[in-house]
């Protein structure tokens, strides 16, 4: 079963946002582009996994999209890890198209695509480490050490994987994303050594999910912006226009002519990704550019947000605290 279900992530919800609210001339508009671009296409490659994983017994396998665990005082992050009582497996996705081929002898992966070549760091080795952080992870929870196996999987079934001759086991760590379920139950039959109970199981399972933690880094600070970088205003859910005038207890897009009273709520969650949490009545007025504080007031209210300190010193709670 699926106990960490795979999300859009946080940070393409920022790149997002952040795309949304450059002047469609600022100077580092190509350089985040290519920042989504990557991202996007490493989120499809994670995504394309879920069609083989839902051959496996759901009952048999526990299944972390996403996993983010920290280390000592340092994380590592995990693309998918699939739990039983007999092994944990850690699966890193590589969404590479063309031909890619696993240098040995100075520990990178060369990808050939259109005539170009491109170098990245090799996967079969992060994928070591992160079993042995998971290792070092469990044994610091006082969970019984189960065999740990860790493979890459290559999203795109048309990628030709080649490696240098003498790498005679490349093929353990390295699969096409359809061959999946077929190397699970290969890796079930071939495991041999502790086993969880039930009890334990559910455990790891309460603890990984007790203990997860999303990277929330500033995108602002990423590409050296800050938030005088950014168009204010309510944007038209319609036809992109910016700012929407405040009428009578709507929005009204002078452009389109659309009406629509929730129009702000997909503002305040940009403001959340792009500059704080938290806002006040002052700073909401700036952003959505009302110039009334009892219209300011009106639409925090509504929201029933969570709230901090007093009088004007008072800060509104965009996100619910984790729990």
């Amino acid at each position: 079963m699926i106990v960490k279900e795979r999300k859009y992530p946080r940070t393409l919800q920022k790149l997002d946002a952040l795309l949304k609210r450059l002047h469609s001339q600022h100077p580092k508009i190509p350089l985040i582009q290519e920042e989504w671009k990557k991202r996007k296409a490493g989120y499809k490659g994670e995504a394309s996994i879920d069609y083989p994983l839902s051959f496996l017994d759901p009952s048999e396998y526990f299944i972390f999209h996403d996993l983010r665990l920290q280390d000592t005082n340092s994380y590592f992050q995990i693309d998918t890890l699939i739990l039983s009582k007999k092994f944990f497996l850690i699966i890193e996705v590589k969404n590479l198209a063309g031909t890619i081929f696993f240098d040995s002898v100075f520990n990178q992966l060369i990808q050939l695509k259109d005539g170009q070549e491109t170098a990245f760091s090799d996967p079969t080795i992060q994928i070591q480490r992160q079993e042995n952080q998971l290792k070092k992870w469990l044994v610091d929870k006082g969970i019984p050490l189960v065999p740990i196996s860790s493979i890459v999987v290559i999203s795109n079934d048309r990628t030709i994987i080649k490696s240098s001759p003498e790498d005679k086991y490349l093929n353990e760590k390295v699969i096409h994303r359809h061959l999946l379920p077929q190397k699970i139950d290969k890796i079930k039959t071939s495991k041999i050594g502790n086993s969880l109970s039930d009890k334990q199981t559910k455990k790891v399972i309460r603890l990984l999910k007790k203990h997860h933690n999303e990277a929330n880094y500033s995108i602002l600070k990423r590409f050296n912006l800050t938030k005088e970088d950014l168009l204010p205003g309510v944007f038209c859910g319609n036809c992109d226009y910016a700012p929407l005038e405040r009428r009578h207890g709507t929005w009204f897009c002078p452009r389109c002519l659309i009406k629509d009273s929730k129009a702000h709520l997909q503002a305040l969650k940009d403001y959340e990704l792009l500059i704080s949490p938290t806002i006040s009545n002052q700073e909401l007025r700036s952003y959505l550019c009302i110039p009334s504080t009892y219209v300011a007031s009106r639409i925090l209210k509504a929201m029933n947000l969570p709230q901090i300190g007093n009088n004007k010193g008072r800060k509104y709670t965009l996100t619910s605290p984790k729990k």
